[in-house]
């Protein structure tokens, strides 16, 4: 297969990229979420409303869709795959007609339901990358959790929108995503306004200098003993007095995620430590973006982002011989 590269990415003709259903076979969350189909949300799904007027909410699929013309439009006669769409907690409901029912009795005609976060990806294979011997495929994605909308107030106020861009490692489906990849906080009274919000993400996000970043992280190794120290630093990073976390980058990994790094420093396939018990930091980076799928959605693409900013501070300590209280 015919390709052409420029200094950093792989540029792959679309009519001879072979082509896939949907941006991931395998979940790039898992937690508590489900799999959903962008044709069951349209379907079968109800859309929030503000309870005083009855105005409808942007909807799940709304902001898929957008996001997804606007990713066609940038990123011209590139390949561009189907989304991949998770969703978790459930709020179920019921017609009218069947309020006095029992719940074993009702039909599935009586039945409403929508899920309250929802977080998808689309995958450009045709725009991909090498670090470390894992290829990447660059990634856009959203997330909306409707738990963060205010539903009683009038109709038209701000609803709250996540919307990244970064890489998908094919290997294991973690998501590389930085602070310049990433509208944390994004408020919109429109659909319209969203639509702008990703255009001006998309238009600015540099992939090319993402990579850099990303490809840095092979040139450098901590020890088992600097890997030792670092867990332990994340783990009281928690506990400390509030005038001692002031002047420390934060940490976003709780126990549940630390304890999935220590095990996987020893036991994953494919980013464990070597046989010295050295670990480079792209491989950290991964044991990292690895244990954030058992996060949950709406603080999934926040501890996506710190992962990146923790490594780069180690990377940072080792190349200059910086102070990094995690590795102090």
């Amino acid at each position: 297969m015919e390709s052409y590269t420029d200094s950093t990415l792989e540029l792959v003709p679309v009519s001879q990229t072979n082509v896939h259903n949907t941006s991931t076979d395998a979940p790039f969350i898992q937690a508590n979420t489900i799999g959903c189909s962008l044709e069951e949300i349209k379907q079968e799904h109800i859309i929030p409303v503000f309870v005083k007027d009855n105005e409808p909410l942007i909807s799940h699929d709304e902001f898929i869709d957008a996001t997804l013309d606007i990713a066609t439009d940038v990123y011209h006669g590139e390949m561009i795959l189907k989304p991949s769409i998770r969703v978790s907690h459930p709020i179920k409901g019921r017609v009218p007609d069947a309020k006095d029912k029992p719940a074993n009795q009702l039909e599935d005609w009586e039945k409403t339901l929508y899920y309250e976060r929802m977080a998808f990806i689309i995958e450009l294979p045709s725009i991909r990358d090498s670090v470390g011997g894992n290829v990447l495929n660059l990634t856009i994605g959203g997330v909306k959790a409707y738990n963060l909308d205010n539903l009683y107030s009038r109709t038209q106020s701000e609803q709250h929108f996540k919307i990244f861009v970064g890489f998908k490692n094919r290997v294991c489906t973690n998501l590389c995503v930085w602070t310049d990849g990433l509208m944390d906080d994004v408020k919109v009274k429109s659909l319209t306004q969203l639509k702008s919000v990703v255009r001006s993400l998309l238009e600015s996000y540099r992939h090319e200098k993402h990579l850099e970043h990303l490809k840095v992280f092979t040139h450098h190794s901590i020890t088992e003993e600097q890997f030792a120290h670092l867990v332990g630093r994340c783990r009281m990073y928690q506990h400390l007095p509030g005038e001692m976390k002031a002047n420390i980058p934060p940490i976003l990994f709780g126990d549940t995620q630390m304890t999935s790094v220590v095990k996987d420093y020893y036991r994953d396939n494919s980013f464990c430590r070597d046989a010295s018990g050295d670990i480079n930091l792209w491989k950290l980076y991964n044991l990292f973006t690895g244990a954030n799928k058992s996060t949950y959605i709406d603080s999934f693409v926040s501890r996506s982002v710190n992962a990146f900013e923790l490594v780069d501070q180690v990377r940072n300590g080792l190349e200059h011989r910086n102070d990094c209280w995690y590795l102090n």
